[in-house]
C-alpha cells in the first residue's frame, strides 16, 4: 500500500482556524507521523484537479456557485465574514481541496493500472455533488474522479464500482451523485440520527447500516463485518471513505470509536477487498477531533504492517 501526500493538502487559515472545527493542518501531522516509521512509501499528484475536469462534472448553476463567496462559506459552515472575499477562500481552503481531488484521482488511476491500495489522506468529499455543495464538501471527488477514468478510458459504464463509507454522515452526496446509477454499489454505515436526515439519498444505498447514537467501537465492528458481508460479485475499483469523526471524542460524530477501533475497521475492509482481489483508493473523509490524525496515522501503520 502506498499513501498519497502533498504539501498542498493543508487547510491553513491562521486565526480563522476557529471558524470551523476541522484541523486542515492535520495532513501535516499524519505525514510526518508515518515518515518518522520508514515503513511507507509516498506519491503525490503533480498539481490540482483542472478546474475544467471539475466544470465537466457540476451542473451549469454549481459552475457559478463554486464561485460565489457567500455560497462557498455557506458550504463550508463558517459564519460570513465580510472582509473575507473569494480570492482568499479559493487560495486558502478551495484549492488544497482541488488537490485533495487530485489525490483520489492519482490512487485511483494508479489502483486500476498497477492493482492493490493507495490511501489518499485527503479528499472524501462525500456530501458535495453535481448540483449542490454542503456539509464542509466542495467538490464530489469520487464523482469527478470516476467522469475522468471514463473519458481516459480506464473505466466503461459497465464496470461494477463499489464504495464502502465509513464516515460517521450519511454519504448524501455520492448517493445522488450516482443516484440513476445501477454499476455503483454503495455501502454507508453512519449515525442515523445526525446530518444529513435525506431519506431520498439514504434509499439510494446499497447495504445501509444504520446505527444509533452512542454506539461503541465493539458494536460499530460487528455491523461493519456484516454489512461487509453483503458485498457480492466483481468490482472494477472501490472507493472507502474512512472518516475519523468516528471516534468518541468527535464532537459532530455522535459516535463512542476508540482509536483502535479505527484502525481495527480499516483492516477488515481492506482484508475484504484483498480477498476479492479489488484495488482500491481509500480517502480521508471527515474528522474534527485532536485524535483524527493520531487514528489515521495509526491505522495507516496497522493495515501495512498487517498487510506485510
Amino acid at each position: 500500500m502506498k499513501v498519497i501526500y502533498n504539501q498542498n493538502f493543508n487547510i491553513d487559515l491562521g486565526v480563522l482556524k476557529y471558524l470551523h472545527p476541522f484541523d486542515g493542518m492535520k495532513f501535516y501531522k499524519i505525514h510526518d507521523e508515518l515518515a518518522k516509521s520508514g515503513e511507507i512509501e509516498f506519491l503525490s499528484p503533480e498539481g490540482p484537479i483542472e478546474i475544467s475536469i471539475i466544470d465537466n462534472f457540476l451542473t451549469s448553476v454549481m459552475r457559478h456557485r463554486v464561485k460565489n463567496k457567500n455560497g462557498i462559506m455557506q458550504a463550508l459552515e463558517i459564519p460570513r465574514v465580510p472582509f473575507l472575499n473569494y480570492s482568499y477562500l479559493d487560495k486558502k481552503i478551495l484549492t488544497p481541496m482541488r488537490w485533495g481531488v487530485a489525490g483520489t484521482l492519482l490512487g485511483a488511476k494508479k489502483a486500476l493500472e498497477d492493482g492493490g491500495i493507495f490511501w489518499n489522506i485527503s479528499g472524501g468529499y462525500h456530501h458535495a455533488m453535481p448540483q449542490n455543495m454542503e456539509g464542509f464538501c466542495v467538490y464530489n471527488d469520487i464523482g469527478i474522479c470516476y467522469q475522468q477514468l471514463l473519458k481516459d478510458g480506464l473505466l466503461n459504464r459497465d464496470d461494477r464500482i463499489l464504495i464502502i463509507d465509513t464516515d460517521a454522515h450519511h454519504g448524501n452526496g455520492n448517493a445522488q451523485t450516482f443516484m440513476d446509477n445501477p454499476n455503483v454499489v454503495l455501502l454507508d454505515i453512519y449515525n442515523a440520527s445526525i446530518y444529513p436526515a435525506n431519506e431520498f439519498t439514504r434509499e439510494r444505498v446499497d447495504i445501509p447500516m444504520k446505527l444509533k447514537p452512542g454506539t461503541d467501537g465493539e458494536t460499530y465492528l460487528e455491523c461493519l463485518k456484516i454489512a461487509l458481508s453483503q458485498i457480492t460479485g466483481a468490482f472494477k475499483l472501490a472507493f472507502v471513505i474512512a472518516g475519523t469523526d468516528v471516534l468518541a471524542v468527535d464532537k459532530l460524530g455522535g459516535l463512542k470509536l476508540k482509536v483502535d477501533d479505527v484502525a481495527e475497521r480499516e483492516k477488515l475492509i481492506l482484508n475484504k477487498l484483498v480477498d476479492m482481489n479489488v484495488p482500491a483508493v481509500i480517502t480521508g473523509g471527515g474528522g474534527y477531533s485532536s485524535e483524527s490524525a493520531t487514528a489515521v496515522s495509526k491505522a495507516i501503520l496497522a493495515v501495512t504492517r498487517d498487510h506485510h
